[in-house]
């Protein structure tokens, strides 16, 4: 039985209000330290999941030292009087399949972890004592400051980080909101020191003073009742001190009329352009109930005809749209914004675009608030509510635990969800404030490199700034009304029935069978009986060899499948907002199409879809502007992060055919509308389809559509589709490396001063048994000795090990991205494996089978949501294993893999010593200033023969062709159940299971 020490609660809630289909139980707690608790009972999960919240962040750095906030959140895992070692927490939760992580943002730290639920108890006592005796450990002070650099070095190349970093670097500078929030070694170290400042001192006097538990909130999910919960919250929580402090808010607006009235142009790192529109709001918190914010947004956002995006896409100016209002602090320090993907003939007109805005904004104000559209938003709301997606535990933890701050107890699930009170006066008053005299505009692009003269200061973000003028303020002020631009129409796709067809008394398949099977198609379908929500997901698969037959072929596939899906967003918006939604993907072998929503409109859905995709009709304008879309996000890949690149290569280097970024941007000329009118006939007349329906729809219901999309393509007989020969269905297969080989390619980056290792350990053909093998040894070599070569060893900024499966075969993949040598760091990873062998043989037989049972648990964790159970059934079929039931299969037999065949399995497929060992090596050399390639202490030469003592690696990659011409080709592998791609033609008889 379990005791409650009663007096350690203030204030006891019961009566959460919750979705009517949300099984799991709450309860909300006050303790008599005034810490908020939401704890939440679920026998269901497969993980347990805490976070605490409290509300303090970097806006209350001292003015000194910039980053103080964010260090404090880092040191904080370092280490307390209960459990001194430094990575106790961490490695507790890793042992038992767990992982932890922090954030600081403007006003609030959130710290959260997750575990295997048995471990919860274990878990919450080292979480708790962070927050009671943490150590911040002298000694660890040095390395965590390089991971906090680390960090802000990684985001100097983001755009998103330098154009935050520019909007409040440009606001009042005697307001916080102007801080640099992350900080980096110049603001914790190096000019601290300068001024006598003693960081680690400061840091207690930071933590002393904010972390307090009347402004904290705990949330933790669990296996266990709610009287047990709540006995580990108060046995573990309720000694946290309060210091009685109120958390911090900013009556002041951190822009005044001073910052307003101008247009920021500023140079991005990537070729993007965004026009954002920034306004001032008030504080709106006490009117969550209304959310005047979110009509607002709903209409701005809208893509609908008649939308102000829709009128952006008809001018030729705009891409996409966003709106929507923005909490950043308490306080005054709220902000509505609106921002534009442009084209590249937008960021000529943004003046033309800001007026038609203004027209937007206009029209509204004429018509005034219109109680069925805030109807229609409180519908759409509560719908997504009730039959809400569960989220990752860690993530509801993390919500919740902020939302406790935020609304009242008994309201703190369905508050940040569902509006419920119409107040047509505080939308008047909102659009107040979205008006000509109070904006200011950021315009990103490249275009602004000539002119942009000067820099922001963290970030060196090249600016121009220029003062809009009075007459252009004016013309904003009274811009008068635009034909285009309307209300949007009332939305047909919110649907009224919510039947579940499966009642507990029918017994149904467990997994997807085959219910149809002709030349044209193969139909998989499954009626879902286990989450028993009114939704459906399905997919197509349009097969057809020509979509990857050549560069050419896949940009036109490509620029038909971005037409096709810019044709229909108007059409699509008010499903999207009910619930329906689609995507459109091509890869090697064909277009795949997802369509996913609630049953009650998914055939109206899929009609509609179909129709467009085999009567697409070609826009010169939007073929032009997403043309030129297309070509820039080749382009965009030149600039990404080297880790990046590492896994594009291997890629390049292990497939039997892919089209590299060069032979496509090579071929990215021949894109023209005559070539896509001509081949688009040609991809339709000539497929096989795949295709898997799951959810709420029955045998004959998942036939219906399936009827639609064959007469849809075959326009009711009167067009012939060729059916594919059995040879066109093949796929295309994976290299097999030799045996004993080492080879290297090496590349350079001339962007950024990383550098970048990526070592690739071939496994050979996937089966239950190598699967396991290398699952096994991934999960323990995987997050510790990672952490280790990473943390300690300071060996890059981004260390990750995982397996890489391509179609048939598999392996062990390792990559470090770091501002050392290439070289250098694959020697420590060589290094590193005779350590890692040495570990596994010392392991004892209890450590050996907490692993199996953590990757045990972790494969047998069942999916939250239909769609991710719809999305393993369809990685089965689209890679052609049909193992349905791999995870029990799996674990079935790795429960039997013993300690000696891991070693044996290690020393044959990764160890050097092995005779039979494969591997492959990518080093991506920084040439950039600063990178490893030019530094004179690395002793390297940039002669490449001379750096990577030639005589010693026979197999250097110079040629990719050549070296993947000179391989041979792994086998398909054989299927689970015999089951074929496509059974033969003759005698094919349409098949009902």
């Amino acid at each position: 039985m379990t005791i409650i020490n009663k007096n350690s609660v203030k204030e006891r809630y019961d009566s959460i209000k919750k979705s009517p289909n949300d099984k799991r139980l709450y309860r909300g707690l006050i303790l008599n330290n005034e810490l908020k608790v939401l704890l939440i009972s679920d026998p269901t999960t497969d993980k347990s999941a805490a976070a605490l919240n409290v509300q303090i962040g970097h806006l209350s750095d001292p003015d000194e030292l910039p980053g103080l906030a964010h260090f404090c959140e880092h040191m904080l895992f370092l280490g307390t009087a209960k459990y001194p070692d430094l990575n106790e927490y961490r490695s507790y939760l890793s042992q038992h399949g767990g992982i932890a992580n922090a954030n600081t943002y403007l006003d609030y730290t959130n710290y959260y972890f997750n575990i295997s639920p048995e471990y919860l108890e274990g878990a919450l006592d080292r979480f708790s004592q962070l927050f009671l005796t943490p150590l911040f450990t002298e000694s660890a002070t040095e390395l965590e400051m390089n991971t906090v650099n680390s960090e802000h070095e990684k985001n100097i190349t983001n755009d998103v980080w330098r154009a935050y970093q520019l909007d409040t670097s440009s606001a009042n500078p005697y307001h916080p909101y102007s801080k640099f929030g992350t900080g980096n070694r110049d603001t914790l170290d190096v000019t601290p020191k300068k001024k006598g400042i003693n960081v680690r001192d400061e840091l207690l006097k930071f933590h002393n003073t904010w972390y307090s538990s009347n402004i904290m909130a705990l949330s933790v999910l669990g296996k266990e009742n709610l009287d047990d919960l709540e006995a580990m919250v108060i046995k573990m929580f309720a000694e946290i001190k309060n210091k009685n402090i109120a958390a911090p808010e900013w009556p002041e607006h951190p822009f005044n009329n001073d910052h307003f009235g101008h247009t920021w142009m500023i140079v991005p790192i990537n070729n993007i352009r965004t026009l954002k529109m920034i306004f001032p709001l008030p504080d709106l918190r006490k009117y969550y109930r209304s959310n005047p914010g979110v009509y607002i947004a709903h209409l701005l956002a809208h893509e609908g005809n008649g939308s102000l995006l829709s009128a952006l896409k008809k001018a030729g100016w705009g891409n996409s749209l966003g709106a929507g209002s923005q909490k950043h602090a308490r306080g005054n320090c709220n902000f509505f914004n609106i921002t534009v993907n442009l084209t590249e003939d937008g960021i000529h007109h943004v003046d033309e675009i800001v007026t038609l805005t203004f027209q937007y904004i206009n029209m509204l104000r004429s018509e005034g608030p219109i109680e069925w559209i805030f109807e229609e938003c409180k519908q759409l709301s509560k719908m997504k509510f009730y039959f809400t997606i569960k989220s990752p535990p860690e993530s509801y933890v993390s919500s919740t635990a902020y939302a406790l701050h935020e609304y009242p107890m008994e309201e703190v699930l369905i508050a940040p969800c569902v509006p419920t009170e119409w107040r047509p006066d505080l939308i008047d008053n909102l659009m107040q404030y979205l008006v000509p005299e109070k904006i200011r505009i950021h315009v990103m692009g490249k275009a602004f490199a000539d002119i942009a003269t000067e820099s922001e200061f963290w970030y060196q973000t090249k600016f121009a700034k220029i003062k809009i003028s009075d007459e252009v303020i004016k013309k904003w002020t009274a811009p008068g009304f635009n034909s285009d631009l309307k209300i949007p129409d009332k939305n047909e796709f919110i649907p009224t029935n919510f039947y579940i067809k499966a009642n507990e008394n029918s017994k149904f398949d467990k997994y997807p069978v085959i219910i149809e099977d002709n030349q044209l198609m193969r139909v998989w379908f499954k009626q879902d009986d286990e989450f028993r929500v009114p939704k459906v997901k399905s997919f197509f698969n349009f097969i057809n060899p020509l979509m990857y037959m050549d560069p050419i072929s896949f940009h036109l596939t490509t620029m038909y499948i971005l037409l096709f899906e810019d044709s229909l967003t108007e059409y699509m918006y008010n499903a999207n907002l009910a619930g329906m939604g689609w995507d459109c993907i091509a890869d090697k072998h064909g277009v795949i199409l997802v369509i996913e929503g609630y049953h009650d409109k998914y055939h109206i859905l899929l009609r509609k879809i179909i129709h467009r995709m085999v009567n697409l009709t070609i826009d010169k304008q939007r073929f032009n502007i997403l043309t030129q879309y297309y070509i820039r996000s080749l382009k965009i890949f030149k600039a990404e992060q080297p880790y990046e690149h590492a896994i594009y290569y291997f890629s390049l280097l292990l497939a039997e055919r892919i089209w590299t970024i060069d032979e496509l941007l090579d071929a990215s000329d021949h894109i023209t509308i005559e070539r896509l009118e001509e081949f688009i006939p040609r991809l339709l007349n000539k497929m096989y389809i795949e295709c898997l329906l799951h959810g709420n729809l029955t045998k004959s219901e998942a036939l219906e559509a399936v009827k639609i999309v064959e007469s849809e393509f075959t326009h009711a007989g009167k067009r012939r589709i060729i059916p594919l020969l059995p040879q066109q269905l093949m796929l295309h297969r994976e290299i097999r490396l030799k045996d004993g080989c080492h080879y290297l390619y090496v590349t350079e980056n001339k962007v950024n001063e990383w550098s970048c290792t990526g070592v690739f350990y071939h496994c050979g053909l996937q089966s239950t048994e190598s699967n396991m093998h290398l699952e096994l040894l991934g999960q323990i070599i995987g997050k510790p000795y990672f952490d280790t070569l990473c943390t300690l060893e300071q060996l890059g900024d981004i260390c990750f090990s995982g397996v890489h499966r391509g179609a048939d075969a598999q392996g062990l993949t390792i990559i470090v991205q770091s501002d050392l040598h290439p070289q250098y760091v694959e020697d420590c990873i060589e290094a590193f494996m005779d350590i890692i062998l040495e570990d596994l043989t010392n392991m004892s037989e209890e450590n050996f089978n907490r692993h199996k049972a953590f990757l045990a648990a972790k494969k047998l964790e069942k999916p939250k949501m239909l769609y991710t159970l719809t999305e393993v059934f369809w990685n089965e079929i689209i890679n052609h294993e049909y193992n349905f039931d791999r995870a029990n299969i799996e674990v079935g037999y790795l429960m039997t893999i013993t300690k000696e065949q891991i070693i044996s399995f290690f020393k044959e497929k990764i160890h050097s010593k092995s005779p039979t060992r494969r591997k492959l090596a990518i080093h991506i050399v920084s040439m950039a200033n600063g990178g490893a390639g030019l530094l004179e202490e690395t002793n390297f030469d940039k002669n490449v023969e001379s750096v990577y003592h030639i005589s010693s690696i026979p197999n250097l990659i110079t040629d990719i062709t050549a070296f993947k011409s000179s391989q041979s080709l792994y086998p398909f592998s054989k299927r689970f159940g015999n089951i074929r791609r496509k059974r033969q033609r003759s005698k094919l008889k349409r098949i009902i299971v």
